[in-house]
């Protein structure tokens, strides 16, 4: 195929709906595990601490996989690795389903969290392979509204699923969906060719070792553990993290594309993704606290007052990434977080007795911002690399998103344990100024040569 015209219709369709499948799968596990974990912990007789390791261990093992996997794309092919991606996920959903005790389930979990890194690692490079160069925006902001979307919906998911249902089948609906998208991948996404280089196994020893520390250390902060451990843990990341940076310097293909970085339009848009993620997990975190604990609002009114954030994306991603495809992604992006940063500062002056409407319109700003900011950043981002590396500016993008949202989620943590009263609202103000700080990066792109 020629890569530079994408797939020919009607395989296009086919193949963006593969990508939406698995990427779907993906996200939204991350999400729906949080709302199950005291059902879990009654029903395996397990303590609620002990639960948390059936989040941690899928979120850890994508974390310290992403990189590897990505790299592996540029290999092997961008449509090898997703698929078995695939086959890994939903073989280890039906191992969750079927799961008797928590150390089963927290060992499928993480064999869960490696299928779907496999899916996250290469989704966006196999979006720049199905459009064609001028339409670009358009597939990734397609992308990007599924991510931004299951994000959001997750714990709404969760909760309908176990209201009619127990919690293994929270795992078990993926089953169908998964081989649904495995007999799609292999009829519908297009093939690269790879290259030949040898894998660096060392190097993905190394990234697993940093990236899990760093997420091992900002937990253990967030969650109140002895200081003194979680800086050793960071001290221990940055010495690895050196010598795997200095390892990477002298790869012809880097694991860890620090040669990307150098592209001053791809770096900008890694920081502005990493700050808009941490806001958007400030508030998606802090939120139901606000809501419930200090409005008295019901896990119902919650649920859907938080419905006009992901709805907004809905429109907007789509939008914005007909527009990137003709403007500036550093304007289009920072005007998109300027409302976000307005958004987030208006929810956290909301008076002690607001109208749904007040929230509600609140709400849908914060993601109309996000929506429009989102398909540009990552259309940019992806576009700047080399064509043959698509598989690690695809991974990179994975990267800064779990990073944002980890750390986005330690704050608020960190925030509740030092302010209990006022923590909602804390976390929504820090929210904001990373939003502020991620659209002054993100208009720093402006002044970068464009990048078709």
């Amino acid at each position: 195929m020629d890569h530079e015209q994408g797939l020919p219709l009607p395989q296009r369709y086919g193949a963006i709906v593969v990508v939406a499948l698995g990427i779907t799968l993906a996200v939204l596990d991350s999400a729906i595990a949080n709302v199950a974990l005291p059902t879990i912990a009654r029903n395996l007789h397990a303590s609620d601490a002990a639960s948390i390791w059936v989040v941690n261990a899928y979120q850890l093992s994508i974390t310290i996989s992403l990189l590897p996997l990505a790299s592996l794309g540029d290999r092997i092919g961008y449509r090898r690795v997703y698929t078995a991606g695939l086959v890994l996920f939903t073989v280890a959903s039906l191992g969750c389903a079927l799961s008797g005790s928590l150390t089963m389930l927290a060992i499928a979990r993480v064999i869960q969290g490696f299928g779907a890194a496999g899916i996250m690692s290469v989704n966006t490079a196999l979006v720049r392979m199905i459009y064609p160069r001028a339409q670009l925006g358009r597939g990734i902001a397609i992308n990007a509204m599924v991510v931004a979307v299951s994000s959001a919906v997750g714990p709404t998911v969760a909760s309908a699923v176990l209201s009619v249902a127990t919690w293994p089948w929270l795992f078990a609906i993926n089953v169908p969906i998964g081989v649904a998208a495995m007999l799609g991948a292999v009829k519908a996404l297009p093939t690269n060719p790879g290259h030949k280089s040898p894998y660096d196994y060392l190097s993905a020893v190394m990234n697993a070792f940093v990236f899990g520390l760093v997420i091992f250390a900002i937990d253990g902060l967030g969650h109140g553990e002895n200081a003194s451990y979680a800086a050793a843990q960071l001290l221990s990341a940055a010495v690895i993290g050196y010598f795997f940076v200095r390892r990477q310097l002298t790869q012809a293909a880097p694991l860890l594309p620090v040669d990307l970085l150098k592209i001053p339009v791809f770096a900008l848009s890694i920081c502005t993704s990493i700050c808009s993620f941490c806001a958007q997990m400030l508030a998606f975190v802090s939120l139901p606290f606000l809501f419930q604990n200090t409005l008295g609002l019901s896990q119902v009114q919650t649920g859907l007052l938080i419905t006009p954030w992901p709805f907004a994306i809905v429109f907007a991603a789509p939008l914005s990434g007909v527009l990137s495809d003709r403007y500036s992604s550093g304007l289009l992006g920072g005007v998109g977080l300027v409302a976000l940063t307005a958004g987030l500062l208006l929810l956290a002056a909301l008076g002690p007795h607001p109208a749904p409407i007040d929230i509600a319109w609140r709400m849908a700003l914060c993601g109309a911002g996000f929506g429009i900011f989102q398909s540009p950043n990552n259309r940019t981002l992806l576009s700047s690399a080399p064509r043959e590396r698509s598989g690690g500016a695809s991974g990179m993008l994975g990267t800064a998103r779990l990073t944002g949202q980890t750390l986005g989620a330690a704050l608020v943590a960190l925030i509740f344990g030092i302010a209990p009263v006022g923590g909602p609202t804390v976390s929504l103000y820090v929210g904001a100024a990373f939003a502020a700080v991620a659209a002054v990066v993100s208009t720093l792109r402006v002044m970068q040569p464009h990048v078709a």
